[in-house]
């Protein structure tokens, strides 16, 4: 029987996904391993493997399409031995399953009679494609009769203010497919002006702009699958989690003279390296953190989690929008080791190659935007993590020192904290062990 390729889910807040590009083409013979789709997630464009081998009998959803949930159909492969028959039944049956799914709760599941009349809809009157374009329902129509089209087919109706009721199916079963839509979107716009009336009814001219009304010119830039999310999950965590924030100043003369010092002793060739000084901070967090671990700790309604690794996510800006891939075991990781990783996941996450286990699980977050010239700001904590450290500028700036004003190198950071899980004392006493590392760079050596 044909093997149902599945919308998979590709992180752990993955509901839905944009499926960006087909790789293979209906008729083309496909091998467990092979590359067959491309799907946008929540994080980053990943690329599909496939699991059975045979050959790719029916698409069923069209590249671009967004909002398709995790575990849909979204192809059938045909095994060895099967034809276009067995894509016919495959069809039948998810048919069948499609009405009863649409059927009130509590009624008795549609027999194959009833799924084959839900399967293929009521040719529409020969005049409907021309009709003035209504706006489409997602699901059904006006009557509740149950519409079968492809997503792009329903994306284009909607944008085209098509109601798809109106229309006859081309495709299986009279599935409405894009020839269909395009059809009847064309047929309406070649339909003559003059049918329209000659004067506007006052419900149009109600709504017009006053005289001398000014309407600002605008682009729509749809979103990302990957926006959406992340504006979802900072909507809830800044409704959700109780945030505060303690700020401090840190000297960084120190850490930026042995950080040139070691910078001047790498070697040549494959153990090369250069530090910067974001990779000084990684790791200061890091050591305060297992020094300090109330603040590498997650809230739960039943406990609070104190996590036994320190996992650093660091905060990275693509063209999509903010991704977090993570430094594991930061802690037990020296300096040239950490500037090597977070300049590889950087890079990956920048192309949109991150695989899930780079950025799940981190336990704290480090964003720095001082190379953007910030010298100081609040950031929204990363959930379900309790704490996110946001670093400023490092500038010169006047400072008293031995009692006498002076001019050093000085950054701002600034902890926002889940006051649920850690208490404003206890985030204070995270900082003054994270500015001691950060003043004291040799001791991160130690």
């Amino acid at each position: 029987m044909t093997i149902q390729v599945l919308m998979p889910a590709l992180s752990p807040t993955m509901t839905d996904g944009k499926l960006a590009r087909w790789l293979k083409r209906e008729g083309e013979a496909v091998s467990s391993g092979d590359v067959i789709a491309e799907i946008e997630t929540d994080k980053a464009t990943m690329e599909v493997e496939a699991v059975d081998e045979g050959v790719i009998g029916r698409i069923l959803v069209a590249e671009g399409s967004e909002g398709v949930p995790v575990n849909a159909p979204i192809a059938l492969l045909l095994e060895e031995g099967e034809d276009a028959a067995a894509l016919d039944a495959a069809g039948a049956a998810a048919a069948q399953a499609a009405a009863a799914e649409a059927m009130p709760s509590g009624a008795p599941a549609p027999g194959p009679a009833a799924a084959a009349t839900a399967a293929t809809p009521a040719p529409a009157p020969a005049a409907a494609p021309s009709s003035v374009p209504q706006p489409s329902t997602a699901g059904g129509g006006k009557d509740g009769r149950r519409v079968f089209a492809s997503p792009l087919a329903r994306r284009l109706a909607a944008d085209g203010g098509l109601d798809l009721t109106r229309l006859a199916g081309s495709g299986p079963h009279g599935r409405i497919v894009k020839r269909d839509v395009e059809a009847a979107l064309a047929e309406a716009r070649a339909k003559p002006q003059a049918a329209a009336p000659a004067a506007e009814p006052p419900a149009a001219q109600a709504t017009a702009p006053a005289p001398g009304a000014v309407s600002a010119a605008y682009d729509d830039v749809p979103h990302s699958t990957m926006r959406k999310v992340i504006a979802r999950r900072l909507s809830e965590s800044k409704r959700d989690i109780p945030h505060y924030y303690l700020t401090i100043e840190c000297n960084l003369e120190a850490v930026l003279d042995l950080r040139g010092q070691l910078n001047a002793r790498s070697p040549e060739g494959a153990g090369a390296f250069k530090l910067s000084l974001n990779d000084f901070i990684i790791r200061a967090v890091a050591l305060a953190l297992r020094a300090y671990p109330e603040a590498n700790s997650a809230w739960t309604d039943e406990a609070l989690r104190l996590y036994r690794t320190v996992d650093i996510a660091v905060a990275v800006a693509t063209a999509n929008g903010l991704i977090t891939p993570v430094v594991r075991n930061a802690d037990v990781k020296g300096l040239a080791a950490i500037a090597a990783e977070v300049r590889d996941v950087a890079a990956r996450a920048r192309a949109g190659k991150l695989k899930p286990e780079d950025y799940q699980g981190g336990t704290f977050t480090v964003s720095n935007l001082g190379m953007y010239g910030i010298r100081e700001f609040s950031a929204i904590i990363n959930p379900p993590q309790s704490c996110l450290l946001a670093v400023g500028a490092a500038e010169k700036r006047p400072i008293v020192k031995d009692g006498a004003l002076a001019v050093a190198t000085m950054s701002t950071c600034t902890l926002s904290a889940d006051h649920r899980s850690v208490d404003g004392a206890k985030g204070a006493e995270f900082l003054a062990v994270f500015r001691r590392y950060i003043e004291d760079p040799l001791t991160m050596m130690l």
